[in-house]
Parts: structure tokens; sequence; C-alpha cells
């Protein structure tokens, strides 16, 4: 049975047209459980643009979560959601391109869309906000400094309708605060792949360059991985990469499980552009600047239109709400590579960004992260090779 989800969408401009951003939030239609958010700055822009937009946003990170579910869309905009319906006709021309971009996300039949007052709609609101304050001190919204409900992981109205105004979310208590009864939480323990070829050498190798296979290192270490992970009798489910080195990780993990190994794509590593291959010393040569940027700032992309690490962060913490809603309560191995595995330990310490640049992480070494249903998450473990000893 194909899962229900639900799409709250909103989207603003300060001036309209004016500085403008939008918002949106997934839920899972059975529970309430917030499982996915979106939100931009925009630039100048009308309130409808930014409304669909929003919608856009929304639809894409519900498909992302699972292509085959059924969507119900919920927003405050009695124009999008008359025009989504096929009740009232789009006369204005920046309007056409966006509901068409807005329907070919899913299948038509696949998506509903309902009207609701403002006050039922403040997590998107909340979220197109936070997009145009972003965008007003020169910044783009990232996820992991959401303070929309998300952060709360509470059910909504997606379960029971609220009779009530909502509160500002307050801070879920952390450490010896925290409620005794928790659940069982979910645990990712996280696997940097194998050595391949180039690791020895510590050249750059993402998801643009030549997918190496492991080495003949590399092939002993995710043994050896799979043993001590097996002795241990914890790992419920296996999740892989599509990138080959991680495969390979991988099956020879879930073969010592007794495992299947599911792919996922948002674990892939980032996209180092032209830098792919080259070693930090001959990225320093040939494009100093471009290297000062991408230290200085998650921002800055790598040369030749590489993947920043802001944009990783979206993609990580979109996979990581998918896989936390899939494997609810298991404890799953996650087969990746350094920079998504840095980036859920820097989002689960809620760190800044450049305390990327401040973590060792070796081939074949594992980590574990622990997501409490309170939405803390406690960082237990990070670059363990003890089994490779």
């Amino acid at each position: 049975m194909a899962p229900r989800f639900i799409v709250e969408a909103d989207g603003g401009s300060r001036g309209n047209p004016g500085p403008a951003g939008y918002g949106a939030v997934v839920l899972d239609a059975v529970t309430g459980e917030a499982l996915a958010e979106a939100a931009e700055y925009i630039g100048t822009a009308t309130n409808n643009v930014a409304e669909y937009r929003g919608l856009i946003a929304g639809l894409e990170a519900a498909k992302a979560l699972d292509p085959s579910a059924e969507v119900q869309v919920r927003m405050d905009s009695k124009l999008v959601v008359e025009q989504m319906s096929g009740r009232w006709k789009i006369k204005h021309p920046d309007m056409r391109p966006l509901a068409a971009r807005a329907r070919a996300v899913f299948a038509p039949g696949q998506v509903a869309y309902a009207w609701i007052p403002r006050e039922e709609n403040k997590h998107a609101d909340r979220l197109a906000n936070e997009a145009m304050d972003a965008g007003k001190a020169g910044r783009q919204w990232e996820a992991g400094a959401s303070a929309a409900a998300l952060a709360a992981r509470t059910p909504s109205r997606a379960a029971e309708p609220v009779a009530e105004p909502l509160e500002e979310p307050k801070a879920a208590p952390v450490g010896w605060a925290a409620p005794a009864d928790l659940g069982t939480p979910t645990t990712f323990v996280l696997m940097r792949h194998g050595e391949t070829a180039l690791t020895p050498q510590k050249r750059f190798s993402g998801s643009g360059g030549s997918d190496p296979e492991l080495s003949p290192v590399g092939l002993q270490q995710a043994e050896r991985a799979g043993a001590a992970l097996a002795a241990r009798g914890t790992i419920q489910a296996v999740v892989s990469s599509p990138m080959r080195r991680c495969r390979e990780t991988a099956g020879a993990v879930a073969a010592r499980l007794g495992l299947e190994v599911r792919v996922e794509e948002g674990l892939r590593e980032a996209d180092f552009g032209a830098w792919e291959g080259l070693t930090f010393a001959e990225v320093r040569e040939r494009w100093p600047d471009d290297l000062d940027a991408w230290l200085a700032s998650s921002k800055a992309a790598p040369t030749g239109g590489g993947e920043s690490f802001a944009a990783v962060a979206r993609r990580t913490a979109l996979t990581r709400d998918k896989l936390l809603a899939r494997y609810a309560g298991r404890t799953v191995l996650l087969v990746t590579h350094v920079t998504p595995v840095k980036t859920l330990v820097r989002l689960a310490l809620g760190a800044p960004p450049e305390s990327l640049f401040r973590m060792e992480l070796s081939a074949a070494s594992v980590s574990a992260v622990a997501y409490y249903a309170d939405g803390n998450a406690s960082l237990r473990l990070l670059n363990d090779t003890s089994h490779l000893r």
C-alpha cells in the first residue's frame, strides 16, 4: 500500500512584488509527524509566485521520500488550490509554467488539493518567513537552523484537527533534563566505505568522478567490519550510497549479517566538480581563490559546478528524515561517504558548518547517532576503527 503524505505549503512577498520566500512541510498523513521541510529565499517576486514555488518544493520533497505516495496538498491560497484543482483558469503568464512544473512532479491522480485557513498553515508560513528573514540577512535558509515545528517532531492536525492556535515551539529538553522514557531510539550506524586506490593519496573522490572500486585493502576492511558488526548482532537493515565503493562495502557487510542492501540515492558523496581526482595541493595550485572560498563558506561550490556543503546538508537532512520514518525504532547501517557522515554528525550536534573540517573520518570507520521521539539526537560513536586493528 502506498504511503500517504500531506504537503502544507505557503509563500510570501514583502511588497508584492518584493523580497519573497516560500516554505513547505511534508507530514505523515496517519501520525501527523513532520518528515521533511523546505524553504528558500527567491529574491523579488509576487505572493502568488512564491506560493507556487512553495507548492513545487513541497511536492518534490514528498516525491524524494516516496515517489509512489498519495499526496494531499493543503494551502491557504485559494488561487493556487482552485487553479491546481482545475476549477479556475490560469490567466497570468507567470503562473502557467509554475503550475505545469507542479503537475509534473507526480503522476496524474496521485495529488489532491484542499484549502485551509491561514491559522492552520502556521508551519509552512513560519518556514516562508524564516526564508525571507534569511534573505534579508544576505544568506539562504538552512534546514539545521529552522525554528519551525519540525524541530519538535510532534504530531499535528494531520491526525486530529487543532482546536486552538499553535504555541511558539519550545526547545526540546537535552541532556539530563530529557524525559527518562522516550521509547526505543532509531539508531544510524554510519560507516564510511573501505579504501579505494584514491584514498591513501587523499584525492577528492565524490559523486562526479570515476566511481572507483574498493582496493584489496578496502575489501579486507569491509570483511573485518562485517565480522565485527555480525558479532555485535544489533544491525537490522543495511542501506548504501549508490556509489560502487559503498555498494561493495555494504555487500560484504550485509553478507555477514544475512541482510539485503537497499540503495539510497541521497547518501551519495558530494560532487567535487573539476576537483575530482585531484589532491588538495593540486587544487590549491590551479584554483587558489575557489579553494579559499570553499573553505570559508558552506555555500561555495567547487570549481566547475560542484556541490556546496550547504546543498549536501539539505540533501542529507531530507534523506535522514526519510530513513527515520522508514526505520523508526530500528538500528540501521548506513554505508556512505565522508561528507554525508560528517554532515549527519554535525546536524545531530547542532554544530556549525565549519565543524566539517574538524572531524577525522577514516576509511571503513564506524560512527553512530541515536534519534529520539522528542527530536533530540545523541552522538554515540565517532570514527571507530577498532575492528580494523
